[in-house]
């Protein structure tokens, strides 16, 4: 059966014109809510309302909770990737759709599942409250929370590295006479380099935005589980930071996204070549 040839010279493949009216739309659609919030900053006052001590407060504590998530994320998903990757097809596919559930559930569903969990009646919130331990309302839920939503983003990227390298390096360098942990620092963790640094940037720019589960489970205390997101929320509902504070925090967060968009396009780049 013959196929038809590519596109030469990059060009696109002839489309209907029809076509361009809902891309077009498509396009609108996505564009102009930033363009509005944009036309809405006040730009004289951008670095008062960024340097101001609630916007700070709420950006050195995302920054330190998804750094510390991200870290988490890294420990625990690499070898969960691994075991997907290396696992037979049933194990893998109960675990890949184990490891994408929170990416599909709405974050408040997942604040809920934690606080089942871990809060005070939850199921081992009660021996962890006996023991003197509470960490629902605490930095510490804050972390926890971004890393539920923010794992599989790693998980991910970093199994989909892993059966595209495949393993025939390991086994080579298996039959070279390495062991185990060598293989895995020196042949598989290089492989999977681009798309373990690309699923961390994905990882850290989810965590840096989570709101739903963090909203549940940890609550909106000021300089302890109010990070940004919950400090654009609070400043929309008329309470702690100024309007425009929560329209210069989106900014930010639209700039972070731009520079985790631009990061990835450049680590997919070098993957290509």
């Amino acid at each position: 059966m013959s196929t038809l040839p590519p596109p030469q010279g990059g060009r696109m493949a002839r489309l209907p014109v029809w076509i361009a009216i809902p891309a077009a739309l498509a396009t609108l659609l996505l564009v102009l809510p930033f363009v509005a919030l944009l036309l809405r900053l006040d730009w004289a006052g951008v670095p008062a309302t960024i340097t101001s001590p609630e916007a700070m407060q709420a950006l050195g504590l995302s920054l330190s909770t998804a750094t510390i998530a991200t870290l988490i994320c890294a420990v625990l998903g690499i070898p969960l990737a691994l075991v997907i990757a290396r696992s037979p097809h049933w194990l893998a596919s109960i675990l890949r759709t184990l490891a994408t559930l929170p990416l599909v559930l709405p974050p408040l569903v997942g604040g809920i599942a934690l606080l089942s969990l871990l809060g005070r009646g939850g199921i081992l919130g009660g021996a962890l409250t006996a023991a003197g331990v509470q960490i629902p309302f605490t930095t510490a839920a804050v972390v926890i929370a971004q890393v539920f939503v923010a794992l599989p983003f790693l998980v991910i990227s970093v199994e989909g590295a892993l059966r595209t390298a495949g393993t025939g390096h390991e086994l080579v360098a298996a039959t070279l006479g390495a062991g185990r942990f060598t293989v895995f620092r020196r042949v598989t963790l290089p492989l999977v380099a681009p798309g373990l640094v690309a699923g961390s940037v994905l990882c850290f720019a989810r965590a840096l935005g989570e709101f739903g589960a963090t909203a549940l489970f940890a609550g909106n205390a000021p300089g302890v589980t109010r990070t940004m997101p919950l400090a654009i929320y609070t400043a929309f509902n008329g309470a702690g930071v100024r309007e425009d504070t929560a329209i210069a925090l989106s900014l930010m967060l639209i700039i972070v996204a731009i520079g985790v968009l631009v990061l990835m396009r450049g680590w997919r780049a070098d993957a290509i070549r």
